[in-house]
């Protein structure tokens, strides 16, 4: 069973840069069928933008998602987790903070994400979340299928 977020984190990064456009973010989020996206510069995480950043903090307040730029729409310095942290300590900062995802990194430098769907997949993989977690996306407006 595993005791390291290493063990159950999502590897690998979907970063935008801090002057990306939220529309690139938001296509970036698309094609990698993920609800968020690390904003870093020089390989330095500096925040974490979500699909629900964008539309709370940009869409619902009519702002050209063009001509904003991640940086302004992230959230800034997110609590973080390392891989060689233990599994309980990233379920206790989620609960702690109210939050759904957690960067993983190490140094500075992200290495993935682990979420709240993996940690279900991890705790109970028979839960209902772990097998939304685990289901094929739906086809939705613009994605041609």
């Amino acid at each position: 069973m595993a005791q390291f977020v290493r063990e159950v984190m999502t590897a690998g990064v979907a970063a935008v840069r801090p002057d990306a456009s939220l529309v690139e973010a938001a296509q970036l989020m698309r094609a990698q069928d993920i609800g968020d996206v690390l904003v870093a510069r020089d390989n330095q995480l500096i925040g974490v933008l979500t699909d629900r950043d964008i539309a709370l903090r940009a869409v619902a307040d009519g702002v050209d998602p063009l001509t904003v730029s991640a940086q302004a729409v992230c959230t800034p310095a997110p609590v973080c987790v390392g891989p060689d942290d233990e599994v309980s300590t990233a379920v206790t900062l989620m609960r702690q903070h109210a939050i759904r995802r957690l960067p993983v990194v190490e140094d500075g430098l992200p290495l993935g994400v682990v979420s709240i769907g993996d940690l279900a997949e991890f705790q109970d993989p028979q839960s209902a979340l772990a097998d939304i977690s685990r289901a094929a996306p739906s086809a939705g407006p613009g994605t041609g299928a």
